[in-house]
């Protein structure tokens, strides 16, 4: 048997985390001293111990943890299974990492250069474009920020078996239109459709008119700065927006590897603010 000491110096434990561990059922020690309260641990326990101390390095929470252990399933089945999907989590992670650095490095040289490291914005293009009417078939409903990659999916799968159902015919990209302007307790309230040529129950009339256009190449990320931008050239030049703002989606983003491919129209519906007469 080892004392709590013993244990917490070999596995890197402090004595403190062990108490805390036993609290919640994590790893108990295998004998108390009922005279001093003395906790022991057998030389097996050093295994577990250091079994927890790995799933931790993999960033498993306790409660996760503690699931594995006392699982009803076979636990190397379940493990792997878990161990898999904490790759995929930790996969993404390396990902923004990696975007988070090469953003960093860009700003870092705007810096070095004199530059403002909110240069990059006027970099982007912002157009006056008359778009066209068109009929839309779509899904709208209340959305919550968390919600979208799987409403998209959801919602333009139906969509589209609609059009194929109907015998319709696609007439350009997927696009959302965002008839909020932000998030509310009951989410926002998003349309989710797909342009088609013919007029048939369910479509409807869209009229956007004269918008801003921005064109959008890689992840969706940079959209909050596209948004921005046009707001800003909108106020500059004397505009202002009259309808919801909607995202055309060039590029299928579940056929594209990198984001760096994604390709996103940004339209932004506007009029143009008549001026004060003057006395």
């Amino acid at each position: 048997m080892l004392s709590i000491g013993e244990f917490s110096n070999i596995c890197q434990v402090s004595a403190k985390t062990l108490r805390y561990y036993a609290e919640i059922g994590l790893i108990l020690p295998e004998e108390i001293n009922p005279e001093n309260g003395y906790r022991y641990y057998s030389i097996r326990q050093l295994e577990t111990m250091l079994f927890i101390n790995r799933l931790k390095s993999y960033s498993f929470s306790l409660e996760e943890i503690k699931a594995i252990l006392h699982s009803k399933e076979p636990q190397e089945e379940k493990l792997c299974l878990e161990l898999i999907r904490k790759k995929h989590l930790i996969e993404r992670e390396k990902q923004e990492l990696v975007k988070t650095l090469a953003q960093l490095d860009a700003d870092i040289t705007n810096l070095e250069q004199g530059k403002s490291m909110m240069s990059y914005m006027d970099n982007i293009d912002v157009q006056l474009t008359e778009v066209p009417p068109m009929y839309l078939l779509s899904v709208r409903k209340m959305v919550h920020e968390n919600d979208f990659e799987e409403e998209y999916r959801n919602c333009f799968g139906e969509i589209f078996k609609k059009i194929i159902d109907r015998k319709l015919t696609a007439a350009a990209p997927p696009m959302v239109l965002f008839h909020s302007e932000d998030y509310t307790p009951l989410g926002m309230d998003t349309e989710f459709a797909i342009p088609v040529k013919e007029y048939a129950t369910g479509t409807r009339d869209f009229k956007p008119g004269l918008c801003l256009k921005t064109v959008l190449n890689g992840p969706y990320s940079g959209l909050p700065s596209v948004y921005a931008r046009q707001m800003e050239w909108a106020e500059k030049e004397g505009y202002k927006g009259h309808d919801a703002l909607f995202e055309v989606y060039i590029t299928d983003p579940s056929q594209v590897t990198n984001e760096s491919g994604l390709i996103t129209e940004v339209c932004y519906p506007v009029r143009k603010i008549k001026p004060l007469r003057k006395h």
